[in-house]
């Protein structure tokens, strides 16, 4: 079984960062591109750049001493990662691998991100608070996965789905989460194996909580 821990960021940090909304790192700008299963990283390589996400998705993850990849984190546009660069760290603590075969990057280097933190006073706040903010979410996130069962961990994170892809269906009150996850993804990132998942969403359908299609899960309004 996978062990995992999940996270989603609803700021679309892109929109704040990409150097093309500073006109004067415009010209020193430009987009990196990936396939599927090529790595933007490695653990133990150097930390000398942030990436955001324009298109595509990327997985975050470790390898333990046992040869187990565990995936902490599945991300996709207006994201960012490789952020801890700004704290201070010096080599990466993880990997980072593109999960499509259309990946493109925002490649920004730690000086270009220094420059802008130290003439930008908003995106320097808005960065700060950005970090701030996932580590929260981060550790939540463990504690849920260390102390909660499979089901639970399965509502929990349909619980956070909702609230970053979801929306009201007026007339029925149900809640319609369109999301960007494949059944395997969404296993990895609860740390469940793929046939306990099929088992658990089989249970919630036939007890009307939900119906889970391929990109659409409905939760019943209670």
């Amino acid at each position: 079984m996978n062990n995992s821990i999940w996270f989603f960021d609803n700021i679309d940090v892109f929109q704040i960062l990409c150097p093309h909304k500073f006109k004067e790192f415009e010209k020193d700008h430009s987009f990196n591109f990936f396939k599927k299963g090529d790595y933007i990283y490695f653990e133990d390589d150097l930390a000398n750049k942030v990436f955001l996400v324009n298109s595509g998705k990327i997985k975050i993850g470790y390898l333990t001493e046992d040869g187990e990849e565990i995936i902490t984190s599945i991300l996709s546009k207006g994201q960012i990662f490789g952020e801890k660069a700004i704290l201070g760290e010096e080599k990466r603590n993880e990997f980072a691998q593109a999960l499509d075969n259309e990946v493109s990057l925002c490649v920004v280097s730690l000086d270009m991100m220094y420059e802008l933190l130290r003439k930008n006073t908003e995106f320097s706040i808005s960065i700060y608070k950005f970090i701030g903010y996932r580590f929260k979410k981060l550790e939540r996130r463990l504690q849920i996965m260390l102390f909660k069962d499979a089901k639970t961990r399965l509502l929990e994170f349909l619980k956070e789905l909702s609230e970053e892809h979801g929306f009201k269906n007026a007339v029925s009150g149900d809640t319609v989460i369109k999301h960007p996850f494949t059944q395997k993804e969404i296993a990895s990132l609860i740390g469940l194996s793929r046939p306990t998942l099929n088992i658990l969403i089989n249970e919630l359908q036939n007890d009307k909580v939900l119906s889970f299609e391929r990109k659409q899960i409905i939760l019943f309004k209670k």
